[in-house]
């Protein structure tokens, strides 16, 4: 169990049996009465901020979370599909679960992936990854300087914008939280 005296942003915690991430939180005193912790929580399961108020001093329960380092295999039609590299067992996973991050994982790529009660949550990527361009219009000399770009679709058909002189076949570091490219490798 978690006492407010312990929140701190990124803290994990359960409330009504659903994990919640705190995203910001705020000590204050009314003028009458005991303080209280206004606190914004992100579900962890949908993505959803709310807003809610602890008393000081209050209990909330400890989520069954844990992350587990697992390779990506292969895409299976709407499924993702991982192999637990401890257990050797493969789990199924849909894409819609992902949260638009599997544009991002190559096949044999090895992930952390955040677990609630067992059930796959999140994949927890590194800040940047190198994909290869796969399709994209041709370069042209002398693009080097503008800020123009251009529509690009990646190996793992993630479509980023790229500057123009970027050519198909060329490697590319792309920012996994934004979706921006970032620089050519």
């Amino acid at each position: 169990m978690y006492s407010t005296t312990d929140f701190r942003k990124g803290l994990k915690i359960e409330l009504e049996n659903k994990p919640y991430e705190i995203v910001e939180f705020l000590h204050f005193k009314p003028g009458k009465g005991g303080a209280m912790v206004r606190t914004k929580l992100k579900s962890i399961l949908t993505g959803r901020v709310v807003d809610h108020t602890f008393r000081s001093g209050e209990k909330v329960g400890r989520p069954d979370m844990g992350t587990k380092e697992m390779q990506y295999l292969y895409r299976d039609g709407e499924d993702l599909v991982f192999m637990d590299l401890e257990s050797y067992e493969q789990v199924h996973v849909a894409s819609n679960k992902a949260g638009g991050k599997d544009g991002y994982v190559k096949e044999g790529d090895t992930i952390k992936v955040l677990l609630y009660r067992g059930d796959f949550v999140d994949m927890d990527l590194a800040a940047s990854v190198v994909l290869k361009v796969v399709e994209t219009e041709p370069g042209i000399q002398g693009d080097r300087v503008s800020n123009a770009t251009k529509p690009a679709r990646l190996e793992t058909g993630l479509a980023v914008n790229v500057p123009l002189f970027i050519n198909t076949g060329d490697r590319i570091k792309v920012d996994t939280r934004s979706g921006e490219y970032i620089s050519r490798v």
